[in-house]
């Protein structure tokens, strides 16, 4: 399995770099897409350079290189994530903007009947997000916003990281041990 993750400048650099971190351990092939402000968040969040999230990735893309080999559909890739996403991404994506390598792959995994899984990472949301994000899932993009359960009794901050890369996870069938499947508790009733 190949997939295409782009990182955006939202707060949630954990989120990108725990997905890498996982896919690596899993032997999945990863094209690496990081915009500037998502190098910066990097930076800022997790106290490191791109560097590190960049030694995770099997092959990395500059932002504004539209011509490499992962921009056209003949590169074949299994879905692609952009983990997180600005609002910003997610109104150029949503409105057929395709002006840098990030946008270009979300158009040809679109056109490609491809999966595409993006994390928004923005609270409270406004209307235009909300316009935007449905445009989105109308054509057939899948949201997981990032809000994490309570029922696997999270210990830490890296349990509440884990059940969001579960969910992103699961979207394209990779097997995982992150967290405990929901069980019914035995003689709990419920209304």
């Amino acid at each position: 399995m190949r997939l295409i993750i782009g990182m955006t400048g939202a707060s949630g650099a954990i989120y990108a770099k725990r997905l890498l971190e996982v896919l690596k351990e899993k032997k999945v092939e990863v094209d690496l897409i990081i915009t500037p402000s998502g190098k910066y968040n990097i930076k800022y969040e997790l106290r490191n350079s791109s560097e590190e999230l960049e030694n995770l990735a099997t092959e990395c893309w500059e932002i504004y290189d539209t011509a490499a080999d992962v921009a056209s559909g003949s590169q074949l890739r299994d879905g692609m994530v952009i983990v997180p996403c600005t609002m910003n991404m997610v109104a150029k994506m949503a409105h057929g903007i395709s002006d840098n390598l990030l946008l270009r792959c979300f158009d040809v995994m679109l056109k490609e009947n491809r999966k595409v899984v993006i994390v928004p990472r923005e609270t409270p949301l406004n209307e235009n997000h909300f316009e935007n994000l449905l445009r989105l899932r109308r054509m057939g993009v899948i949201i997981v916003a990032p809000m994490p359960a309570f029922y696997h009794n999270p210990k830490s901050i890296m349990d509440l990281v884990d059940f969001i890369i579960a969910k992103i996870l699961d979207q394209f069938n990779i097997p995982h041990t992150l967290i405990e499947r929901w069980k019914k508790p035995e003689g709990v009733e419920y209304d």
